[in-house]
This record gives structure tokens, C-alpha cells and sequence, in this order.
């Protein structure tokens, strides 16, 4: 559990947080009409008579939607409802053109489920927890308001009217802002492994509304805020930092919380008052008369069941009991599907390569994976999709090191270069080269020249002065340009040296 707290004057005291995450699922038409979802398309491109809401135009829900739901809330380990509705969330506002949003407040369509976040010392995440899901319920996005295009006029792009989104919404579970990050990083990766949401929080498909509030330990929860559509993991937990400390300071300044929406500020990192904050009566909820209930066959939640992959958690300890990994690289290596994907391709054609199992390579592969090529990638600024050097050619070149073609510090140059060109490593050891020499015959010449060369540092190493064999070691490599098997030089030396 988390030990963060907030020094008041008055002592300390506890925050607690509730996330309200909004993830666009991931499909190719909207929750109610065809109108494709294409990101950074022109404004109003996407727009059909049903998300413009032109008179008579009825709502059919896309089966997609509810299948990715369903899956989500599978994969978090939450109650599927069998029978859920649509409801009328009633409020005016220009980008929404009905007047209404179709959510579903009473009946969603997943119930409780939960998410367990790991333990993180340096950020003060003292042991493994576990964070309650309330709910899951599909709801339509609405449009985007643009203040910024006309002195006098604002203008409404329409595009994301009627996009389909999850809501999942967490019990008030975290209280840190390291826990909420922790979380929100955890339920990305599992929306990204089960293919429901991309994930992309700077393009707007995952956003948060963070729910905050404070309290002496043992007290009830206080009055919270909820500070709106929070599109990065570092700004959901800045805005933690930040309403906490601000309540804190209202309370003991003899004020009170109000309980009202707020939005965040990323340029000042502090959040600021947007409106008070309405209850469910506000928007007169009734069941939306257009849409039947929705209601779930046995057959549809088998499929469902059965198409989910194999999920984060169950990955890392697959990785460390079955492959040996450490519990560090299993962690890195399954945070994100993507790189999970990208390690297994290595890992198969590797092991292929060499002639060897998966087991027996793992560590290498995994090694020079969040080492070399993690390092390269983040100096290039690419993600492991982008990779300029692809597994087939990343297992040829642990195939080289592993059959004595290129020595550790050959490898790298050899590295360096498939980066640049994206040339197969046998082909770039070909043609420069590279090729290292554990000929004895032709290291022993070497050695011999050496020797002739510092027959004084000779004499002082067989006098007692045992640290100048790495000076020998050095000047053996650097007269073989690097090529020569470290292994063989070292024990040729050994002899020669006597």
C-alpha cells in the first residue's frame, strides 16, 4: 500500500482517487451509424444523418462495439450482464446535435471487476494492489468545439459525434498519485493486448476524469472534484498533486470543498473551477425508446471468451517460470503488446537460428533486447514497431555472436550499421570484413609481435606485476583491428606470458 500523504498544518492527510477512464473502442464505424472513426480526418468528414441527428434517422447499435466491450470487461475479470439498456443522458450543448448522449446509467453493459497494479518502491508502491472496477458502459462520444478559428464565431467539428467509447469507471481505490499512474499505465496495456482500444492518449481515444478528494486516515471520504479529460498518465497524476495539496490548503484555510467539475492546465500544471458538478437527476435519464435491451446468447459470450489472448500478467510469469526471465525483464518486455509481440518473433526465429529451444536463448534474446536494441531505439526516437532492424535479422545476429563469427564488441559495430542501412548482419560481415579470427596460429604471431615490442612490461608482469595483462589483452585486440576472439587471446596470452 502506499505510504503518500499530504502535510497540512493540522497533520496529515489522505487523498483519495477515482478514475473514470473514457477508451475509444476500436472500430471502423461509430457506436450508432457507419461514419467511419479515421483519426485527423477534415472537420465534419465523418458525419452521417444519424450523428447529425437529422429528423426520422434511428440508431442501430454496432455489434462490434458491444464485442469489444464484452472482451474488455472479460479480460479485467468483471460480470458480464447478460441484459443491459441504453439510456438518454438530457443536456444542450452545440456538439451534440441530438440534445441528448445514449449512455447507460442502470443497466451497463459490465459489471464489477478489478485490476491488480505491482509493487514499485522507488515510487513508493510498497506491495502489489489491487483496484476495483465498478463498471464498464458503452456511451457515444461528442463532437469537438473549436474557439480558436474566428474572432467572433466558434466553430464545431462533428467528426467524433457518436464514437463509440468505454467508460470504466474504478471504485475510489488509489491513494497515490503513483497508484493512479500504475493504473492507468496497467489498463492501457491490457486495452492494447486485447485490441478494444489503441491506447493513444495524445490523439484523444483514452482520456481520464480524475475524481479527487481528501480526508484525515479513518475519516469518511470527503467532498471530491472531478477534473475533466486528462489525456496522459504525467498530467493525471500532476493533477493529483496538485487538487490534493489546493483542498487541503481550502480546508484548513477554514473553507469548504465544493463539489463541482474542474479542468486541468498542463501549461501552469494546476487545475482550475469549470462548473459545478450536476447528479444523475440533472440529465433526466430515462431508457432510450429507439434501441431495444441488449441480450447476450451464450454462443456470443463463448466467442467472445475465446478470442481473448493471452493477457499481461499471464505473460510475465510465463516468461519467468517457463523462459527464465528475470522478474524485471518479463515486466518491461510485457508492458506493452506490441514489444511482447516483437520479443516472441525474436525469441521463435532465434531459436531457429541457433538450433536451440526458446529456453535456452531467452536470456540472450531478451538481454539484447531491452539493452541494444531499447537503447537504439530510444536514441532514434522510434517505437520497436518503427525498428530499422527487424527479428529475422536481429536472431542472425545473435546466431553470429553465439557460433563465434563475431565477438561482443564486433556485434556492435556490426549493430550500428544494420541500423543505418537495414542490412542483414552476414551480409555486412561480408562485405567489411568484420569476421572475427580465432585462428590460433594466427593470434599466437600476433601475441609474439607484441611481446617482442614490450619486452620490458614482459619482465614486469613475470616479476609479480599481474594488472598489465589486460595491457596485452588491449594491445593484442588493437592489433588485430578488433577481430580477434577475446576467449582465444586471453588464454594464448596466459601461456605465452607464462
Amino acid at each position: 500500500m502506499s505510504t503518500y500523504r499530504i502535510q497540512g498544518a493540522t497533520g496529515d492527510w489522505e487523498v483519495v482517487i477515482g478514475l473514470e477512464v473514457h477508451a475509444q473502442i476500436t472500430t471502423n464505424a461509430k457506436l450508432f451509424s457507419g461514419a467511419s472513426t479515421k483519426f485527423g480526418s477534415e472537420p465534419n468528414a465523418n458525419v452521417s444523418l444519424v450523428d447529425a441527428a437529422m429528423p426520422g434517422m434511428l440508431p442501430v447499435p454496432n455489434g462490434e462495439c458491444i464485442r469489444q466491450a464484452v472482451r474488455t470487461g472479460m479480460a479485467l475479470g468483471a460480470e458480464i450482464n447478460r441484459w443491459s439498456r441504453f439510456d438518454r443522458k438530457n443536456y444542450f450543448y452545440a456538439d451534440l446535435p441530438q440534445g441528448y448522449q445514449i449512455s447507460q446509467l442502470y443497466h451497463p453493459l459490465v459489471g464489477e471487476g478489478s485490476l491488480m497494479v505491482e509493487a514499485d518502491e522507488k515510487a513508493g508502491i510498497a506491495a502489489p494492489k489491487t483496484i476495483g472496477i465498478e463498471r464498464i458502459h458503452v456511451e457515444q462520444d461528442a463532437g469537438k468545439l473549436m474557439h480558436d478559428q474566428h474572432p467572433t464565431r466558434s466553430y464545431v467539428d462533428l467528426n467524433r459525434s457518436g464514437v463509440a467509447l468505454m467508460e470504466i469507471v474504478s471504485r475510489p481505490d488509489m491513494r497515490s498519485p503513483a497508484e493512479a499512474g500504475a493504473y492507468l499505465r496497467k489498463l492501457r496495456s491490457i486495452l492494447r493486448y486485447v485490441g478494444s482500444c489503441d491506447g493513444n492518449m495524445e490523439e484523444g481515444s483514452m482520456r481520464a476524469d480524475v475524481n479527487v478528494s481528501v480526508r484525515k486516515a479513518g475519516e469518511p471520504f470527503g467532498t471530491r472534484t472531478e477534473t475533466k479529460n486528462v489525456n496522459s498518465v504525467r498530467f493525471v497524476m500532476a493533477t493529483i498533486e496538485y487538487e490534493a495539496n489546493r483542498q487541503v490548503d481550502v480546508i484548513e484555510g477554514g473553507g469548504t470543498i465544493v463539489q463541482e467539475t474542474r479542468l486541468f492546465d498542463p501549461d501552469r500544471t494546476e487545475t482550475r473551477s469549470m462548473r459545478s458538478k450536476e447528479d444523475a437527476h440533472d440529465y433526466r435519464y430515462f431508457p432510450d425508446p429507439d434501441l431495444l435491451p441488449l441480450e447476450l446468447s451464450d454462443a456470443f459470450l463463448s466467442e467472445c471468451e475465446a478470442s481473448l489472448p493471452e493477457l499481461p500478467d499471464a505473460k510475465r510469469t510465463r516468461y519467468e517460470t517457463a523462459l527464465g526471465l528475470s522478474p524485471y525483464q518479463a515486466a518491461v518486455i510485457t508492458a506493452d503488446v506490441e514489444t511482447a509481440r516483437w520479443f516472441e518473433a525474436l525469441l521463435g526465429e532465434t531459436a531457429v537460428a541457433q538450433g536451440k529451444s526458446e529456453a535456452e536463448v531467452a536470456k540472450t534474446a531478451s538481454n539484447w533486447l531491452t539493452s541494444d536494441l531499447f537503447g537504439a531505439l530510444n536514441r532514434l526516437g522510434v517505437s520497436i514497431g518503427d525498428s530499422p532492424v527487424t527479428t529475422a535479422n536481429g536472431a542472425a545476429l545473435l546466431a553470429l555472436v553465439a557460433d563465434g563469427t563475431l565477438s561482443g564488441s564486433l556485434a556492435k559495430q556490426v549493430f550500428e550499421i544494420m541500423l543505418e542501412t537495414g542490412d542483414a548482419p552476414g551480409r555486412i560481415v561480408d562485405e567489411r570484413g568484420l569476421r572475427q579470427t580465432s585462428d590460433t596460429g594466427a593470434i599466437e604471431a600476433v601475441i609474439a609481435d607484441v611481446m617482442a615490442r614490450n619486452a620490458d612490461k614482459v619482465a614486469e608482469y613475470r616479476g609479480g606485476k599481474d594488472k598489465l595483462f589486460g595491457f596485452f589483452v588491449g594491445q593484442t585486440m588493437k592489433a588485430m583491428a578488433g577481430k580477434g576472439n577475446p576467449a582465444a587471446i586471453n588464454d594464448l596470452l596466459k601461456k605465452a606470458l607464462g
